[in-house]
């Protein structure tokens, strides 16, 4: 059956089997420098019609209701363009002899398994060589002061990006694909796009991004839970992870978190780990007083980021082994 697919190019009845291999290609190539150092990546795209807005939008002079109009405007726009594009896109390869194999490409390069773990792997290696160098790795996958941080703080940091990035990379793209296809998946890189940059607490962006912050804690509630859900399951699974911990850390700590989403993955992977993650630490314009999620140990180091990887790794295993498998009983 696969071989006349490849023959004849016919669209595979149903999304889940070219979810699996979107997953399965992002998790392999992740995203080629050769491709996107000629074309613009999707995803920045998306940034710069978000950056274009903010700059025509973002009036600080103006009054707190009028920047909160303008900024649900700006998210509207955006998520609505995103979305028509992902409509036509979706309905162009439709007609198109291997269409199937295309959006399978495209939704790979929404989907960033493969991205947040070289950028984390990479964090474990610079952290063995040096503070300075663990720093300056953390600094490309976290928003908080990296100059704010020890050696256990760059270890955290890492290993709560990985949990956090779980869900907003891999699960809630996947989720979005499976329920409404590419124009799902295209409108859900924009809400998390929107939220990344505009979705801040701080002075510039309380007002105009509150729209965006809502929407994406909306639009992550429920992967977010089934992210957690993920890990505890596959901690079953894997040597030296504790499903029961992890199980009961999360249902505890999560709702503590001052994300209505982030503690359920962080809260599992620290359960399930023996870590302690979140607590007290800085941004570059705050100090964010967190409790902590989980009872274990705070004074991560290399290994423990890698620990990590290896949890992610399985959970995101586990995620493509449970699509394929609804397919095959689909």
């Amino acid at each position: 059956m696969l071989t006349a697919w490849f023959i004849g190019g016919e669209m595979p009845d149903g999304v889940l089997l070219i979810l699996f291999l979107a997953l399965a290609l992002d998790a392999a190539l992740g995203d080629p420098p050769w491709l996107y150092g000629t074309v613009p990546h999707p995803v920045a795209m998306i940034g710069r019609l978000v950056t274009s807005g903010d700059r025509r939008l973002n009036d600080e002079r103006a009054g707190e209701g009028v920047r909160v109009l303008r900024g649900a405007l700006l998210t509207s726009a955006v998520v609505l363009v995103s979305a028509a594009l992902g409509w036509v896109l979706a309905g162009a390869l439709q007609g198109l002899p291997g269409g199937w194999l295309v959006e399978a490409g495209f939704a790979s390069t929404l989907i960033s398994f493969r991205g947040l773990y070289d950028r984390a792997a990479s964090v474990a290696r610079a952290l063995g060589d040096g503070l300075a160098e663990g720093r300056a790795a953390v600094a490309h996958i976290v928003g908080r002061d990296p100059d704010s941080l020890d050696g256990p703080g760059v270890a955290r940091a890492a290993v709560e990006s990985i949990a956090e990035n779980f869900s907003d990379g891999v699960v809630a793209p996947a989720f979005w694909y499976a329920l409404l296809g590419l124009p799902g998946l295209c409108a859900y890189k924009a809400v998390n796009t929107l939220d990344s940059m505009i979705g801040h607490k701080n002075p510039r962006y309380r007002a105009f991004g509150r729209a965006a912050a809502r929407l994406d804690d909306a639009a992550n509630w429920l992967p977010a839970r089934l992210a957690g859900g993920l890990v505890v399951l596959v901690a079953a699974l894997l040597p030296g992870a504790r499903a029961g911990s992890a199980w009961r850390t999360m249902r505890r700590d999560a709702p503590r978190h001052r994300s209505p989403n982030a503690g359920w993955q962080e809260a599992a992977f620290a359960g399930a780990l023996g870590f302690a993650l979140a607590g007290p630490r800085r941004y570059h314009d705050e100090a964010v007083e967190d409790p902590w999620m989980g009872d274990g140990r705070s004074d991560l180091d290399p290994a423990d980021i890698r620990a990590a990887l290896r949890l992610y790794v399985a959970a995101g295993a586990l995620l493509a082994a449970m699509v394929l498998a609804l397919w095959l009983l689909l």
